[in-house]
């Protein structure tokens, strides 16, 4: 074998990767070094992307967009994978009640419904007026970008590419790009409001110190660090073969789809693919059951998990998901889409915040300010940018607000499985787009009842 620098197919990934982790860290150090920066609030990988994107399009070196999609593809599964293998801890602050959690999944819903609402109706009107060219479901990519950020919005958009948005990758990538953008210009100008009205006060944090105890660092009753396999190793390995399944998981649910309806196989299978990270999460989820089980009848007597590495693992997935899916957007593409581009994200910002500002005021009564920054930051952004706009005002968490964007996060994945069945039917012609707008006004309505209606046992 060829182990030289000739040999392209050997090298490559190599390269790549190290292109990727070189953007990361001068996107580290600006954002370090540079305060006007820094006060953006724009998470590192966010910077990152940015950069490489400009580098890849101004030609100064060689970036493989296929690769950069590859990898965009693949950690969004990773991560969903690694955090869904997390054990939850037991909430003992009191401060939440039952519903607490469901009502913020049901809320990260009822916000993706309304970006999805405002986007189609955004499309639909252009398709029907102005440009009749236009891809009528491509407005559906809002809580694709602004909701589920770069990953989710790269799959969707190119699982739409296939069925004829030329442009839809790119375009859905962009969005997630401006949500970006948006979550840390609104979501400071919010800060800085809430500051200058009284209503609160920014509380400065150090980035470099946390303490690192024994106890947030590992559980009761977890394979030692001196076992024959290293802790990490065991994490890793945990997250493939889970990985794996979802590949087989997968692989048998498309044969089923095209031996069953073979009319409908090639609408099902890209929407299959496409959320892979559901399907990844969903068997994680299992699989921590099944060990769960084991556990308790001493047929496995040690806790294979480890949180905090978990936790490790999908941070880094998420950082180069979120650099390669910035990265790989083709500004070409983009070309007569930019008036539905910039419709749909005034929207995004205006509507999710008003819609948040709404409900949150519902829900999290004792900490809404808490409660609206950080979902305004995690519904436009990712999850890092909520948390990052909620330690301004709250940085040590004293508020359940941060909790609430995980477990509300967990909450989503089981009251979002009718998006995606709306997502995959908006495409199939102009007449399902419009049934797919009627569905997305009947799901919120019953996502209100539960959120204004349902009330925690006492």
């Amino acid at each position: 074998m060829d182990f030289t620098s000739a040999n392209t197919g050997l090298w490559s990934a190599i390269i790549q990767l190290g292109i990727i982790a070189a953007t990361i860290l001068a996107a580290n150090v600006l954002r370090r070094k540079i305060p006007v920066i820094r006060r953006t609030l724009m998470p590192t990988a966010v910077l990152g992307g940015f950069i490489l994107l400009i580098v890849r399009n101004t030609k100064l070196m060689g970036i493989d967009t296929m690769f950069l999609e590859m990898i965009t593809y693949h950690c969004i599964a990773i991560g969903f994978i690694a955090l869904s293998l997390r054990i939850p801890s037991p909430d003992k602050t009191g401060s939440t009640d039952s519903l607490t959690a469901p009502k913020s999944g049901a809320l990260i819903i009822s916000t993706y419904v309304i970006q999805g609402i405002m986007g189609l109706i955004i499309t639909l009107g252009l398709a029907y007026t102005f440009m009749p060219n236009l891809f009528k479901a491509a407005g559906i990519l809002l809580p694709m970008g602004y909701g589920q950020g770069p990953g989710q919005a790269n799959n969707v958009g190119g699982m739409y590419e296939a069925l004829g948005f030329a442009g839809g990758r790119s375009f859905g990538l962009t969005i997630a790009a401006s949500g970006y953008l948006v979550a840390c210009i609104v979501g400071v100008a919010y800060l800085n409001w809430l500051v200058r009205t009284g209503k609160a006060k920014v509380q400065h944090y150090d980035e470099v110190e946390e303490s690192m105890s024994v106890d947030k660092f590992q559980d009761r009753n977890e394979i030692p660090v001196s076992e024959s396999i290293d802790r990490f190793s065991m994490q890793v390995t945990l997250v493939l073969i889970v990985y794996l399944i979802t590949y087989l998981v997968l692989h048998g649910l498309s044969a089923l789809v095209a031996s069953a309806a073979p009319g409908l196989s090639s609408t099902l299978k890209p929407l299959l693919w496409g959320f892979n990270f559901v399907v990844g999460a969903l068997v994680a989820i299992g699989l921590r059951v099944v060990f769960k089980g084991l556990r308790k009848t001493k047929l496995m007597t040690r806790q294979y998990q480890n949180n905090y590495l978990l936790s490790r693992i999908s941070g880094v997935a998420f950082d180069i998901m979120i650099v390669a899916g910035i990265a790989s957007i083709d500004i070409a593409d983009l070309s007569g889409l930019w008036i539905p581009f910039i419709l749909i994200s005034i929207a995004g910002a205006v509507g999710t915040y008003y819609w948040l500002k709404r409900i949150c005021q519902v829900i999290y009564p004792d900490y809404f300010y808490e409660g609206m920054v950080s979902m305004y930051g995690m519904l436009t952004g990712t999850i890092s940018s909520g948390v990052l706009l909620l330690r301004e005002i709250d940085p040590d968490f004293d508020t359940p607000a941060a909790n609430n964007l995980l477990t509300g996060s967990s909450f989503a994945i089981v009251m979002g499985a009718p998006m995606l069945l709306l997502i995959g039917l908006a495409p199939v012609s102009p007449l399902m787009a419009f049934v797919t707008l009627g569905l997305l006004f009947v799901y919120l309505v019953l996502l209100l009842l539960f959120l204004f209606k349902a009330k925690a046992r006492s």
